[in-house]
């Protein structure tokens, strides 16, 4: 068996398309335009290419970006009041505050700042209690989690990609035992609380797991999010199975023009041969991110 691979990139260039098309429809029904504001802090590469990269993708879409950039050397207050201007100004519907931030500014106290009905990252407490609300109780109104578009608060982005990646592959949740490998907040456990809701068995894999092999060799569904190269290697996936491989890490590479390459927590060449379906590292998961964040911009621009 050789898996198929699930192309991210493909699958969020078509949920652009669909997004730029609701964009255009909110404008000439609505008079609307989302708008994202986008902070950065400091001179870090990497960070200036995922703002670039998220700015293009606003324009691609039609969503508004508004960015601000500060020097490393900002207060937390200095942040803390332009974000309160961004939760009163109603041209903004999204707020995104790149991590990570200096050592001197306390990240959760300006993550937290941000109105949860801004907060596109979905990384507010208030949101993060949403999604871990079954809602099983009599009385309770029942969501829709087939379609993670319509749910009325906002859910981290990576996690939201990883199941847009699984629906958008043919994937059946009811019923299937997944494997969540790592327990983080910003992907972990909100992917885990994800497939709960669509009826999967989870089981959250981490550090003090015992016999971690065995664990991930039941699941149908395997997300490995952990930071670590390679570490999931072939005799961990059922044959069949399919994985989502969230980690992006460099290693040497020897010979290469970069002297690296990106590999993620999975070993995607010797997986391939038993698994069903998997995402490759690069273009799988990555590409997911932006797109959510785009969508869920839209979708706070819709209920606003």
């Amino acid at each position: 068996m050789t898996a198929e691979d699930i192309n991210g990139k493909a699958i969020a260039a078509t949920i652009r398309g669909e997004i730029k098309e609701e964009v255009e429809k909110l404008k000439s029904t609505a008079g609307k335009t989302p708008g994202l504001a986008v902070i950065l802090v400091g001179s870090r590469r990497d960070s200036q290419t995922y703002v670039r990269m998220k700015k293009k993708a606003c324009e691609e879409c039609g969503i508004t970006s508004f960015g601000f950039d500060y020097p490393d050397t900002v207060t937390q207050d200095e942040l803390l009041n332009k974000i309160k201007e961004l939760n009163e100004d109603p041209a903004v519907h999204g707020i995104l505050v790149q991590l990570p931030l200096p050592s001197h500014i306390e990240e959760g106290v300006v993550l937290n700042a941000v109105d949860p009905s801004k907060d596109v990252d979905g990384l507010h407490p208030l949101n993060t209690a949403s999604l871990c609300s079954t809602s099983t109780h009599a009385g309770a109104v029942k969501l829709d989690w087939s379609d993670i578009s319509t749910i009325p608060f906002h859910i981290a982005c990576t996690p939201q990609g990883c199941i847009e990646l699984l629906d958008r592959s043919g994937v059946t949740f009811r019923g299937a035992n997944a494997a969540v490998i790592g327990r983080s907040n910003l992907v972990g456990l909100p992917v885990a609380m994800l497939l709960m809701h669509r009826d999967a068995t989870v089981t959250i894999v981490h550090s003090k797991t015992e016999n971690k092999e065995e664990v991930v060799s039941k699941a149908d569904i395997v997300v490995a999010a952990v930071g670590r190269a390679e570490m999931v290697k072939k005799e961990w996936i059922k044959e069949g199975a399919v994985v989502i491989d969230v980690g992006i890490n460099s290693v040497d590479a020897p010979g290469t023009k970069k002297g690296y390459k990106l590999v993620g927590d999975v070993d995607y060449e010797a997986a391939k041969e038993v698994a069903g379906k998997i995402t490759p590292v690069p273009g799988g998961v990555g590409p997911m991110t932006i797109a959510m964040l785009l969508r869920n911009t839209m979708n706070s621009c819709k209920r606003s």
